[in-house]
């Protein structure tokens, strides 16, 4: 029994509500997986902030119009599991590996904001370092002037510190 008009506004509703705050979609064909891996593929998903729905395509379409994926739409053909992420490489990062270990799940390509990415695209954007990586880099990176300059400010009574302790040595062995 299909959805009725009510449901089918309720779907694209929460659909657009979600590419609201979304800074991807990919869209990824999972015809011939079985029910098991489409579950696992939504854990993995969940850990990784990407939200999984699988959607007729014309309730998708609805859903697009009017947001910044709106270019996405002429790509929607097929049985398609969409994957909206507020952080574009760890979407990328989770289809991508689940992609690697079924060969089943295709990646067809996705979108940013205003701009259509080819599945290339989504590879080349699953490489990349993720957010969080990014920011730790950044802060190593502003911290390693601080750290310097402590050890720097540390050496001088260090210096000092020795310089005494062999005045005291030498003048131990005078005195023996």
């Amino acid at each position: 029994m299909g959805m009725s008009l009510e449901q089918k506004q309720t779907v694209v509703s929460e659909i657009a509500a979600k590419l609201g705050n979304a800074q991807a979609v990919i869209v990824a064909e999972y015809r011939g997986l079985d029910v098991g891996r489409i579950t696992d593929l939504r854990a993995k998903a969940r850990n990784s902030g990407v939200y999984l729905r699988v959607l007729k395509n014309t309730l998708a379409r609805r859903a697009v119009t009017g947001t910044p994926f709106e270019k996405l739409a002429d790509q929607l053909v097929g049985p398609l599991i969409y994957g909206i992420a507020q952080d574009p490489v760890a979407g990328a990062k989770a289809l991508s590996e689940f992609a690697k270990d079924n060969e089943k799940f295709v990646i067809k390509g996705g979108a940013m904001a205003n701009s259509l990415m080819s599945a290339k695209d989504i590879k080349t954007l699953a490489t990349m370092p993720s957010r969080d990586e990014l920011l730790a880099t950044l802060m190593g990176t502003m911290l390693a002037p601080v750290a310097k300059f402590v050890r720097t400010m540390n050496e001088v009574p260090t210096g000092f510190v020795r310089v005494l302790a062999a005045v005291r040595d030498q003048k131990d062995k005078q005195a023996a």
